[in-house]
């Protein structure tokens, strides 16, 4: 299950992380978003103590959606060490967002 990631747990939760962490901007009346939540759930379980995989809702924290320029989504960044290392706007294939977390580990 991927976690649920707020502006108040954004922090420990993303930035502090030792693993690879995707984040899926979202919200709930965004069609493409609900075509990415199932593939975002599968990485989730796929990376299951490998990588941190989790879903903010864009509608109620717009802190972190603000800061790293989401502005279409849905948008699935990827940290490393706090750091921005990928970006996939729109909805992608599965293997797309495997690739970039193997890229990582």
């Amino acid at each position: 299950m991927a976690l649920e990631i707020t502006d108040a747990n954004f922090e420990e939760t993303v930035l502090k992380s030792e693993k690879p962490v995707m984040v899926d901007f979202w919200a709930a009346w965004c069609g493409p978003c609900r075509m990415v939540g199932p593939i975002i759930e599968d990485i989730s379980k796929d990376y299951d103590g490998k990588a941190v995989v989790g879903k903010l809702d864009v509608d109620a924290n717009q802190e972190f959606a603000a800061k790293y320029g989401v502005r279409n989504i849905p948008t699935v960044l990827i940290f490393k060490g706090g750091e921005v290392v990928g970006r996939q706007v729109g909805v992608a294939p599965k293997t797309t967002y495997a690739e970039a977390l193997d890229a990582l580990l």
